[in-house]
């Protein structure tokens, strides 16, 4: 639980500027980084999998974290929890077992706006497996022109590179700081004493030395430098961009810079923790956490369905479904990185399935979706849940943004369940968007308001039913709802 809430890297250090290629001046590792690439070399247990499963959420811990965002869908949250619980199970099973226990996927069926979508944006923060959410739509049948889905496993990888780097970055981070620190007594001191540079030590630690200026050794940007641009005039292999970017990285000049220490101690952290990542293979790593823990989560699945008992060539429809066929069960992608085996990739579609039904989907396609989950419609009941019980709840949120203000705005209880009223009334009347109708209705009660803000700072601002019937609730009335279509 605290590896899932545990920063990947400290403010100090941003992880843009961490895993900036190039950076560092020199490529060849400090005595003090050399030592801290062998104390890294230490057994870690299977790190490609690694903290995700080792400290996988019980089923019920994991339902409990996604009540606290999302309101009702027990069944697709008990069936989300489980199979997260599976990737992890599996893991346990000796090696001749494990090859032969696949994922189960899933389909979730339900109407717009009933928290499809925020179950995979809220599994996708407790996971820390690899995982990318993609719209069935946005691709097109092998040879057409668009995306074909095997970017999808691409995009995936990327993903993993990212986290990858960042869970190696927060291993390093200590080591990164300790020769960091090791560096500026260095320079401070010159060829000193170990007694005198152990007195400048707690100086530095205590922060009393942050406003002295140092020369710190940096990348210099070459004039006429395009950013990092490689020219190419003919056609190339991906190999040879690679090895002249390489050269590139490598050759890049550098120049003595004076800095404050303050300011200076991220650059060295930069470029020290760009050496110890060097002795690591992220690439490996990353591709082996997509082939064991990755998860995919398909939305708007059923737009790529034909209604009707026509069934004919469809680049982005019926083609998009039997390009996926092999993808869900199992095959071999190719990537810049490798190779990328998906026989173990979580696969979670859902659809509204409003003009079309799960049946119209390829026979093939949905015997590789086993678990089928219903996703029910709100209620009135709901809709009041949604805006009051979620940690960062609609009414919350336009609170605190008045604070912001110096603004205190009171929204009474009776006014929240007006605003639930009127939503659910809308949605039975109009198109049922779900809980997308609140954002609708409650930016139009708080329009006025929030123009008025800056001018009443320290001023107390109250929203009753009264307020919400006057700003909604008279459209109804006059059947003048054309301001609520999205």
């Amino acid at each position: 639980m605290q590896a899932m809430r545990r920063s990947a890297v400290t403010a100090r250090v941003p992880l843009v500027a961490l895993f900036r290629a190039g950076r560092g001046p020199s490529r060849a590792l400090s005595a003090q980084a050399a030592a801290a690439v062998e104390e890294a070399k230490e057994p870690e247990p299977d790190l490609a999998v690694g903290s995700a499963l080792m400290d996988a959420l019980k089923p019920h811990e994991i339902v409990q974290k996604l009540d606290d965002y999302i309101v009702g869908q027990p069944d697709a949250k008990r069936a989300v929890a489980i199979a997260m619980r599976n990737r992890w199970r599996r893991h346990q099973l000796p090696d001749d077992l494990k090859t032969e226990v696949v994922p189960k996927n899933i389909l979730m069926i339900g109407p717009t706006g009933c928290g499809k979508t925020e179950i995979a944006r809220r599994i996708a923060k407790l996971s820390q497996a690899p995982f990318l959410k993609v719209e069935a739509t946005k691709f097109t049948e092998v040879g057409f022109h668009g995306r074909d889905v095997d970017q999808i496993i691409r995009d995936l990888v990327e993903v993993s590179l990212t986290l990858t780097k960042k869970k190696q970055a927060e291993i390093l981070l200590p080591q990164v700081q300790r020769v960091a620190e090791d560096r500026i007594l260095e320079i401070l001191t010159g060829p000193h004493p170990r007694d005198s540079r152990e007195s400048f030590r707690q100086l530095l630690r205590d922060g009393a030395l942050d406003d002295r200026s140092i020369e710190v050794e940096v990348a210099q940007k070459a004039p006429g430098d395009k950013g990092g641009v490689i020219q190419v005039d003919s056609p190339v292999s991906v190999q040879e961009v690679l090895g002249k970017f390489q050269k590139m990285a490598n050759k890049r000049p550098s120049e003595m810079k004076k800095m404050r220490i303050r300011e200076a101690r991220p650059v060295i952290e930069e470029q020290e923790l760009e050496k110890l990542m060097e002795a690591i293979d992220i690439k490996k790593e990353a591709i082996s956490a997509v082939e064991e823990s990755g998860i995919v989560f398909i939305d708007e699945i059923d737009k790529i369905c034909s209604s009707g008992a026509y069934r004919g060539a469809d680049a982005s429809a019926e083609g998009v479904q039997r390009d996926l066929l092999p993808l869900i069960e199992g095959s071999a992608v190719n990537t810049k990185y490798g190779n990328v085996n998906t026989d173990f990739i979580l696969f979670v579609c859902s659809g509204a399935f409003h003009h079309s039904k799960p049946s119209d989907l390829l026979a093939e396609l949905q015997g590789r979706l086993p678990i089928k989950v219903e996703l029910k419609g709100l209620s009135e009941d709901d809709m009041y849940k949604i805006l009051t019980e979620p940690v960062t709840n609609l009414i919350k949120q336009q609170i605190e943004l008045m604070k912001t203000e110096d603004v205190e705005l009171v929204i009474e209880d009776e006014a929240v369940r007006e605003i639930a009223r009127v939503a659910a009334e809308v949605n039975r009347t109009l198109e049922n968007i779900g809980a997308r109708r609140l954002h609708t209705i409650v930016e139009r009660i708080m329009e006025e308001i929030s123009f008025d803000a800056p001018d009443n700072e320290g001023g107390k601002m109250v929203v009753d039913k009264a307020l919400v019937n006057e700003r909604v609730s008279d459209m109804l009335i006059q059947s003048d709802l054309s301001k609520f279509i999205l």
